[in-house]
């Protein structure tokens, strides 16, 4: 089923919303694997989860993890790609051997600065309303780098950014199942559905 732009998943962290996500054509799944970072996986957990799914990308988050620390967890769970949650200096991105996509916060988008060139794509949680302001600087990044936004799950809204900004794809976040094997998936499945071809 294809979508007006490419979606990524962020945070799976069980097989319900892996196998979920991925059937209901999602581009790219992220799992935490920094250990300093809330809801963190080991590496034994992603490779059984990344054993149960095809045809996605397969992306790690990262915070402090150093660009070595990095690169092992990688290549142990045959990652595609890391997100990154806060800036690094070129000279570190550089030591990172997966593709990189680097996660901005709200505040630090200006017409002024410059980003990183190296990330493959940049990363923004969106607060809950959007200023004439902050869709300016939206236009101004999209229109120069692949930028990933996340609009919560609203699915108007996300149909609205996906229709309106030149976007490499819109992020929504996973959930937790209520018990193993058991999941709603009411708020992504309208997520999809909204953004879905007509």
């Amino acid at each position: 089923m294809p979508h007006l732009v490419p979606l990524l998943i962020r945070g799976i962290n069980n097989l319900s919303d892996a196998r979920y996500c991925a059937g209901m054509g999602a581009d790219k799944l992220t799992f935490i694997l920094d250990p300093a970072l809330p809801g963190h996986l080991d590496t034994k957990a992603v490779k059984e989860l990344a054993g149960w799914i095809a045809g996605v990308e397969l992306i790690g988050e990262f915070d402090q993890l150093s660009a070595h620390e990095i690169n092992a967890i990688s290549a142990e769970c045959n990652l595609d790609a890391v997100l990154l949650r806060t800036p690094r200096t070129d000279e570190e991105l550089a030591e990172i051997a997966p593709p990189v996509y680097l996660e901005l916060a709200i505040d630090s988008i200006s017409f002024a600065q410059p980003l990183p060139t190296s990330p493959v794509g940049f990363l923004l949680e969106l607060p809950t309303a959007e200023t004439p302001e902050t869709i300016k600087a939206l236009q101004n990044i999209s229109a120069q780098k692949p930028l990933w936004l996340g609009p919560g799950l609203h699915p108007d809204r996300a149909r609205m950014l996906a229709t309106s900004l030149p976007l490499a794809g819109l992020v929504f976040p996973s959930g937790n199942e209520v018990k193993p094997g058991l999941r709603d998936f009411d708020q992504l499945e309208a997520v999809f559905e909204a953004l879905e071809i007509e």
